[in-house]
């Protein structure tokens, strides 16, 4: 197959991009690096099926070749980048996923869209099934970013329905692991550089919320399924083992040998109480369920925290 992965220097879009690679499938890659990283696709350009576009999908796309899939992965997806970046978010999550579909149309293409658990807002049921239209504050801080998904999730179905798309909706739980940026705010990489640099862990509240942790080759493993299923309707990816944000730091601490010390902060507007997949259809339809539990996924992502600070640290005393 060609596919197009949208989002391809971003921590999720590069490991799909590498797993069809892997699999001698040919990606186009698209990014406008505003939240990617170069060096996330630097290990894609070893492969002869690969080529990058620097663009900016809220854009239209075109190419010349067949495609078989359209992956729409674009959009800041970590708070401190949405929140930074409200206006593009919202315009990747509308004017993104339109031109994405757009294209999938047009090369009679399969499209599958990055969702995420963020649709549940701060959930009233729980765990969250499918089925659960969730519960969102549209105007808060952290609408630019649900709103934006809900959004896509819409337009998606509405190009199947109207269009006769072939489509697939993803939505992903909190997912970890190598080439999370370490400043990109999500609590497993803050917690990961906090504690190597033996700096205070930062827990908001009281650490008692909950979010269920997918190690990235699970999560890819999941979406690499998804797409080749016949499933139209959204489908949750992710880890169903709950952990409270405590929990998740003080298996941190151990895994890093740190003995950095817990500060804590208040809890941010909107902030989600709990997080945990009903993963019933994904096991069902997929035969799916994830594989690395949470302290393994902490020890394979810890090289790449140590590479990536020594590297950072090592440019520090150049300048």
């Amino acid at each position: 197959m060609r596919v197009i992965v949208t989002g391809v220097a971003g921590f999720l879009g590069s490991h799909l991009a590498e797993r069809f690679l892997s699999d001698d499938h040919e990606v186009i890659g698209v990014d406008n690096f505003v939240t990617g990283s170069r060096q996330n696709t630097e290990h894609l350009s070893g492969f002869t099926g690969f080529r990058l576009l620097e663009h900016d999908i809220s854009k239209p796309l075109f190419v010349d070749e067949q495609i078989d899939g359209v992956f729409h992965f674009a959009s800041p997806a970590s708070p401190v980048d949405y929140l930074e970046l409200p206006i593009q978010t919202l315009k990747v999550g509308s004017l993104g996923t339109h031109n994405a579909l757009g294209l999938a149309k047009a090369k009679g293409a399969r499209f599958l869209l990055a969702s995420t658990s963020e649709v549940y807002g701060d959930p009233l049921v729980h765990p969250q099934p499918e089925t659960y239209w969730g519960n969102v504050n549209p105007i808060g801080v952290r609408g630019v970013y649900d709103e934006a998904k809900r959004f896509s999730e819409a337009m998606t179905m509405a190009y199947h329905r109207y269009h006769g798309v072939a489509t697939r909706i993803v939505r992903i739980f909190n997912t970890y692991g190598p080439r999370m940026r370490p400043g990109d705010g999500r609590v497993v990489s803050n917690f990961i550089v906090q504690a190597l640099r033996g700096d205070p862990l930062t827990i908001y509240g009281d650490g008692s919320q909950t979010r269920s942790f997918c190690f990235v080759a699970d999560e890819v493993e999941g979406i690499y399924r998804l797409f080749a299923s016949d499933r139209v309707e959204p489908v949750n990816i992710g880890n169903p083992v709950e952990f409270t944000v405590r929990e998740l730091a003080d298996i941190v601490l151990e895994e890093t040998r740190s003995r950095s010390t817990i500060d804590s902060l208040p809890l941010p507007a909107d902030d989600p109480k709990v997080r945990q997949p009903d993963i019933t259809l994904a096991r069902e339809l997929l035969g799916w369920e994830p594989q690395v539990d949470l302290r393994e996924g902490i020890r394979q992502t810890l090289p790449y925290f140590r590479d990536e600070l020594a590297r950072h640290d090592a440019r520090a005393r150049t300048i």
